[in-house]
């Protein structure tokens, strides 16, 4: 249930619900043929569909995350790690005041997972709620390995499959190739590594497309499946953490 969409009185029962959803994403390049939006878009369209279904609060989007490493391609936006981890810790806080005392960030960018883990164990720790990390398809990694040969972890098939079937006109589709060739394919060969150390630090750095990964094989249909089996996934967890005892979920006694 998107609540911002609603008036404040028809919130009235907010104080009995103990659990809460925020997507968060990204508005950073995705190669020449996906969209900026390309994060938040699926970070947005997952958790409404799962908090229709599983009757849960879900607010609105956080948008612009932790993206220093696109900087050098047009449009690309972030905040400094700190004031992103501080700005979710606030916001997070926000939901408690309400009565909320559990928390699932449901995201799509992998460089918000670290800083979204520490939000998490900052508010545990306090004892003020429990607030866990979900990433799309870490949650269904068979599936995202069965549908690509090559899966790549940014603009690559499984993130333009999600927005054929989420926003197709949205795809430039006619970029495939292009992302694909001035992109890096074969991370074996990516030079990545020297001798067990990362050697790099901005996307440019691997790739001139800014893509990494293989998307000439994705589809609206593939996109729909991943969609739907993240979905049911995220519903699951959902279920899953209104049922645990509060007790279960802060942090243990010194031994």
């Amino acid at each position: 249930m998107y609540f911002a969409d609603r008036t404040w009185p028809e919130l009235d029962d907010i104080e009995e619900r103990s659990l809460a959803v925020v997507p968060v994403g990204s508005t950073e390049q995705h190669g020449p043929h996906l969209p900026l939006a390309t994060d938040h878009l699926i970070a947005e369209s997952l958790a409404h569909e799962a908090t229709d279904r599983a009757d849960v609060l879900c607010t609105p989007t956080v948008k612009i995350g932790v993206s220093p490493h696109h900087r050098q391609f047009n449009g690309t936006m972030w905040v400094d790690p700190p004031a992103f981890r501080d700005y979710m810790e606030s916001l997070a806080r926000n939901l408690t005041y309400h009565g909320i005392d559990r928390i699932v960030f449901v995201n799509a960018h992998g460089g918000n997972v670290s800083h979204l883990r520490e939000v998490g164990r900052r508010l545990r720790d306090a004892g003020d709620a429990y607030a866990i990390e979900w990433m799309w398809n870490d949650s269904i990694p068979e599936l995202v390995d069965e549908l690509f040969a090559t899966n790549g972890p940014h603009g690559g098939p499984k993130e333009t499959a999600m927005i054929q079937h989420i926003a197709p006109d949205l795809v430039r589709e006619e970029e495939f190739e292009t992302a694909r060739d001035d992109g890096l394919v074969d991370f074996d060969e990516g030079g990545m590594t020297v001798h067990g150390a990362r050697t790099f630090y901005d996307s440019i750095d691997n790739t001139d497309s800014g893509v990494l990964g293989d998307q000439t094989d994705a589809t609206a249909e593939k996109g729909e499946q991943l969609f739907e089996a993240a979905a049911d996934q995220l519903v699951q967890l959902l279920d899953w953490l209104a049922d645990q005892p509060r007790d279960a979920l802060m942090a243990k006694p010194h031994v």
